[in-house]
């Protein structure tokens, strides 16, 4: 059996905080389904941030300031990474983008974009799910959103 190599992905920085600020509305709530924590996530201040692009900004001009060493590992970023980084940016920025009142009126059923914002949360967090499954950190499994 190959060992699986548990150093989480740079890209993955972002899904797992999403995912484990998701997971903390559910624990606050856990009345909540998780489609319900994921809405109340949309009105979140850690939404608007890694909405905005600020998440991704801060933590660029970090590394740019460090030489691109990830201060996690005490290795370089590569060039190609950071590229990846950048496009992931730009994603979260087009597909989380947040408009007031997005709901059709006396209806509440959601506008496209904010349904378009919800599947890209939801795939962030299967995403985030099947590395901890990949690599056999079952025990950082909380939501449960790939049963």
């Amino acid at each position: 059996m190959v060992k699986k190599d548990k150093v989480k992905p740079y890209i993955l920085n972002v899904a797992e905080i999403i995912y484990l600020a998701i997971f903390d509305i559910k624990k606050n709530n856990p009345e909540l389904t998780n489609i319900e924590a994921i809405e109340l996530f949309i009105g979140s201040e850690k939404y608007n941030i890694i909405s905005s692009g600020k998440f991704h900004d801060d933590w660029f001009n970090d590394l740019k300031q460090n030489d691109f060493i990830d201060k996690k590992t005490k290795k370089k970023i590569p060039l190609e990474t950071f590229k990846l980084l950048n496009i992931q940016r730009d994603a979260m920025i087009k597909q989380l983008t947040r408009y007031p009142n997005l709901y059709y009126a006396k209806s509440h059923f959601p506008l496209e974009i904010s349904q378009r914002a919800f599947d890209h949360l939801w795939r962030i967090c299967e995403s985030y799910e099947l590395w901890c499954k990949e690599t056999a950190q079952n025990e950082l499994i909380y939501l449960n959103v790939l049963d």
